[in-house]
């Protein structure tokens, strides 16, 4: 059968193709490429005259069955992103989704990532992580995301553009613990690759001075433990977090509340006010089971 292969490119250096990599993208029929100039430019490298498509945000839906019709024809596909590892945070889903629902194998080809290259250069713990991508520009999910950030244990890794990297920033200084600290890489595997490490406020306040070009990758380090330890009065925080709920307030921003006016660690109030929302909802599942489990309804039938 033909084969939908996911070809990682170089995301800067184009040392890092590998061999399989090249191999891959000579012996295909057609390349589906995010940017087919970007990706001329490494097929010129190559000295590759495979036939490019171009496949993006855009035009992924309206491409779906084109692609399924040349894997019907025995055709060998591979897709690729402007850079690094196809899928993570790049088109091409909906086709790799609809080419293993068609039976078609999808072969993954490894290689570079900025995701991983920047959590090992960033000197945090590397066994286990968190990746959010790039975080949206506005509105409540983006605030709930940078509370998964501030709460979350293990480091995160994000993605942003040189143009917004100064906010993200300003927004971790304010949402995050004082003590978190993040590394940021920019312009990974480039001639000018650099990172810069400290605490949130530290790297916020370095880019404030320093104008921020190329691509970015952030990772912050997972939250700490208060220092010195001490009894945490879990009660007055659930009751607390409660009363928050009650008055329309969201998890996240009850959480919030409840870390702030309580000197309690982020994560552990997240921890709390979300146990309060799972309790709530198992109390209305077990009193809607007893009424079903009471007298029948004399409306009900069969449907």
């Amino acid at each position: 059968m033909a084969t939908l292969y996911l070809v990682s490119t170089p995301i800067g250096n184009l040392g890092d193709l590998s061999r399989r990599a090249a191999e891959t993208l000579e012996s295909v029929s057609r390349i589906l490429a995010e940017d087919t100039r970007r990706t001329r430019t490494l097929l010129n490298h190559l000295e590759l005259r495979t036939p490019l498509v171009s496949l993006h945000s855009h035009n992924e839906a309206a491409r779906k069955e084109t692609v399924l019709d040349w894997l019907s024809s025995g055709e060998d596909l591979a897709l690729v992103s402007d850079a690094g590892t196809p899928l993570v945070s790049d088109p091409g889903q909906r086709i790799a989704k609809a080419a293993m629902e068609a039976g078609f194998p999808v072969v993954p080809i490894p290689g570079a990532s900025a995701v991983l290259a920047a959590l090992v250069g960033s000197g945090f713990p590397a066994d286990r992580f968190l990746f959010l991508g790039f975080l949206p520009r506005k509105g409540p999910e983006r605030s709930e995301l940078l509370d998964r950030v501030s709460v979350s244990t293990d480091p995160v890794v994000l993605f942003e553009s040189p143009e917004r990297v100064k906010s993200l920033l300003r927004a971790l200084a304010e949402s995050c613990d004082p003590r978190r600290r993040v590394a940021v890489a920019r312009e990974l595997t480039k001639l000018h690759e650099e990172f810069v490490r400290g605490t949130v406020a530290e790297v916020r306040d370095h880019f404030e001075t320093n104008a921020p070009r190329g691509e970015f990758a952030v990772v912050v380090s997972g939250a700490v433990e208060p220092e010195g330890g001490g009894m945490v009065d879990e009660e007055a925080a659930r009751a607390l977090g409660q009363a928050l709920l009650n008055e329309g307030q969201t998890p996240s921003r009850a959480s919030r509340e409840v870390a702030r006016r309580l000197k309690l660690p982020r994560n552990l109030a997240y921890t709390l006010v979300l146990g309060l929302v799972d309790d709530g909802a198992s109390t209305q599942d077990h009193s809607a089971d007893s009424t079903a489990d009471g007298e029948p309804d004399e409306k009900a039938g069969p449907e």
